[in-house]
């Protein structure tokens, strides 16, 4: 598949992330993606298909018009970045499966990277109400981000009463590419306790070492 393998036309784009998604949400125990990770995918489809029919008809305007293309665009920015997290490199995934989604395949004998070796750091901030950002950077460096070599950063973390005793206790999970990684919350949550460990992956998934629990409040 040669160019770009995400279909231009709004219905074919329409119906390729309704095949993508649903084969995804088959397969979540599969493929060893949380839930979490695909429902703001499974939302911002829905929003697209509602903006597609609604621009579909006859009756249409260009707000609907406008409000279609915005979710397109939302929806396959979304996807870019999932797709490449979580299936792309991902060794559950096979070549049967990325076919099946309409996804193209790459070369199986590509220079093998490393499991990460150092410990990522990251910094906190609560500035915005209900939203907390976690900016990354690798130990000891002065520049954000995620060292040569890295795919992204896991995040466990989890809200909780007490400091957790062990990494065991985030019983949840995020993965982010750039950084910062925003955590978002309800208002119930405010005054909540967020601990985060994070670690470095790999394209194929191979994770590095855990860094420090840090810990922050709800604003």
């Amino acid at each position: 598949m040669s160019g770009d393998f995400i279909p231009h036309q709004d219905g074919a784009f329409l119906e390729w992330a309704k095949t993508l998604t649903s084969y995804v949400a088959a397969h979540l125990t599969g493929f060893n993606i949380q839930e979490s990770a695909l429902a703001p995918i499974q939302t911002l489809l829905a929003d697209y298909q509602t903006a597609y029919d609604k621009a579909e008809n006859p009756n249409r305007g260009k707000a609907d018009v406008l409000a279609k293309n915005e979710a397109r665009d939302a929806l396959k920015a979304a996807l870019r970045t999932f797709i490449k997290a979580y299936l792309t490199y991902n060794p559950e995934v096979t070549d049967v499966d990325k076919e099946s989604m309409g996804l193209p395949l790459h070369d199986s004998t590509r220079t093998p990277v490393p499991a990460p070796s150092t410990i990522p750091e990251i910094e906190l901030d609560s500035s915005v109400i209900r939203q907390i950002s976690a900016h990354f950077r690798d130990s000891g460096s002065d520049r954000r981000g995620k060292p040569q070599g890295v795919h992204g950063v896991e995040l466990r973390w989890a809200l909780l009463d007490n400091p957790p005793s062990s990494v065991e206790d985030l019983t949840k999970s995020a993965f982010d590419t750039a950084s910062p990684y925003i955590f978002t919350f309800d208002e119930a949550d405010r005054g909540k306790a967020l601990y985060i460990c994070p670690r470095w992956e790999n394209n194929k998934g191979d994770k590095g070492p855990l860094g420090e629990i840090v810990k922050a409040i709800v604003p």
